[in-house]
């Protein structure tokens, strides 16, 4: 999901890539997927659309989110003892511009391209009427961790400055993407496929990119995404996608495209500013063109407390959290109530489920007056651990450093 000021900075190979869009496949894109010859069933998807007053149509109750502009971030001593799932209202919510309000009567989904056979549309209700599946899902911004790097590390990165609060998990209900695509006779030569969202086109440095749209391998899409049209058992609210969205397990958020109206298949590799300008790492010691694009999230682990909470001396005090890691299973979290000296491990909840984070529990027997630093540290499956620094990069991604959480004993 691309920063409001990030076309600001003068970053490594940014401009240069973002002249280059049309050698790219960009001048085809940069119009928008249901603008002009897109056709008259695409111009009636379009016209399903209306604008919300502001930039998130649902409340954002001081206790519960910090606001950034069009963004707002969940505060975790919010998800204290509220269960595994984030409830909707509680969701943390991304958006590039403002969320569109839309016509689930009138809204279709358009599949297209040079990998299917027989184009096709479907219907609100058509999609409604296939074998669905249910899956519990984080959906997390790339950014996610951002302040840190200037915190921690001294490095100011560009971007929403989120703390740990870009995150949350939810159960999702929809059709497997790759229904749809069968159904419209997928290619064996497909190997893109690029949804596209129905906000208001994404402008930057002047330059209007298009609605957000960002491409998938074949294979990725074939295997875990989800068109979802339920969250936690609820029809999806405005501010998460409704009616459609794109749940894509494990990868970086912006890969989740909300509110998807348009989905292209190509029998060639497909581009958008998501996976050339933006969703990259930039900075020293990377290419002028940045990194292969992003795409597997990294370990976390938060405290469900309040940033600079008071926590109360002369008896135990029992600390909560939640790790996750988008290559599997959290298998470990230990904990440190002294900056860092003396680490012991948590006890882990939910039964060692394979979900997409792990919650867990630790007591504090001897808080002591004063101020310290909590520090969690997760390893997951794959044996990867969370360092004690992370290497910078200019936009801020997958920050995934061990992150020093302030309390006051009192």
């Amino acid at each position: 999901m691309p920063y409001r000021n990030a076309g600001r900075e003068d970053l490594p190979g940014r401009r240069a890539v973002l002249r280059a869009l049309p050698a790219l496949g960009g001048a085809a894109v940069l119009s928008g997927p249901l603008a002009g010859t897109a056709g008259a069933t695409a111009q009636g998807a379009a016209e399903a659309v209306r604008r919300a007053a502001g930039p998130i149509v649902k409340p954002l109750p001081p206790e519960v989110f910090i606001e950034h502009g069009s963004n707002a971030e969940t505060r975790w001593e919010a998800l204290r003892d509220i269960g595994y799932h984030v409830p909707n209202e509680r969701f943390f919510v991304r958006n590039h511009t403002a969320t569109p309000l839309i016509d689930a009567a009138t809204w279709r989904l358009r599949v297209h391209g040079s990998g299917v056979r027989r184009p096709q549309e479907f219907s609100y209700a058509q999609l409604r009427a296939m074998p669905s599946v249910t899956v519990d899902a984080a959906i997390e911004c790339a950014g996610n961790g951002r302040s840190f790097f200037a915190t921690q590390q001294g490095e100011q990165a560009s971007g929403t400055q989120w703390r740990l609060g870009a995150i949350g998990v939810a159960r999702w209900r929809g059709v497997p993407l790759g229904a749809v695509l069968r159904r419209a006779g997928l290619s064996k030569n497909a190997v893109d496929v690029m949804p596209s969202g129905l906000d208001a086109n994404y402008v930057s440095d002047g330059q209007d990119l298009g609605r957000v749209r960002r491409p998938l391998p074949i294979g990725k899409a074939l295997d875990d995404v989800l068109l979802a049209y339920e969250m936690n058992g609820e029809p999806l609210p405005p501010d998460h996608g409704f009616p459609v969205r794109v749940v894509v397990p494990g990868w970086v958020g912006i890969a989740s495209i909300k509110w998807v109206g348009d989905i292209e298949v190509s029998t060639e590799p497909l581009s958008s500013p998501w996976n050339t300008i933006y969703y990259r790492f930039f900075g020293p010691g990377y290419p002028d063109e940045g990194s292969a694009p992003l795409t597997r999230q990294v370990t976390k682990s938060a405290f469900e407390l309040g940033w600079e909470a008071s926590i109360p001396a002369g008896r135990p005090y029992r600390l909560r959290g939640r790790s996750w890691s988008g290559r599997g299973r959290i298998t470990r979290v230990e904990v440190s109530t002294d900056g860092g000296t003396r680490w012991r491990d948590a006890r882990l909840l939910d039964g060692g489920r394979r979900g997409p984070w792990t919650r867990w529990q630790i007591t504090w027997p001897d808080p002591r007056p004063g101020r310290t630093e909590l520090l969690a540290r997760a390893t997951d499956e794959t044996g990867a651990v969370q360092p004690v620094t992370t290497r910078f990069n200019t936009m801020g991604y997958l920050f995934d450093a061990i992150v020093a959480h302030p309390v006051q004993v009192t």
